[in-house]
């Protein structure tokens, strides 16, 4: 189902800032993949097991990041359309806690070797 199939057209500044926001997640997505690939080719301080974790970790939050632009701008759309109230966003909680979590077994595992 189409998000332009019910509801009426929203003011464009509304449509406009919502397209703004996807592609604020979709660059927060690719930064988080940079990251993990970053932390996978560059010879770190730090055991294998937990460089390839964090790796791994950032790089399902830049997976469940572009997975979620998505998922709201389609959510977001779709209440303007139909005049609801906009969806709550807990997605930047989530990376907050992957991205401190890494930094902080970063800091703890590199800082004993």
């Amino acid at each position: 189902m189409t998000v332009y199939a019910g509801g009426s057209e929203p003011d464009p500044r509304f449509s406009l800032a919502n397209e703004r926001t996807f592609l604020a997640w979709i660059r927060t997505s690719l930064a988080l993949l940079a990251g993990a690939a970053a932390v996978h080719a560059i010879d770190l301080t730090v055991s294998d097991l937990v460089q390839r974790s964090a790796s791994a970790l950032l790089a399902l939050s830049g997976l469940v990041c572009a997975v979620h632009a998505w998922h709201g701008w389609v959510r977001t759309e779709r209440a303007m359309r139909q005049g609801q109230p906009l969806p709550s966003n807990a997605m930047g909680v989530l990376v907050v806690v992957a991205v401190a979590a890494v930094s902080i077994v970063m800091i703890v595992v590199g800082s004993r070797g």
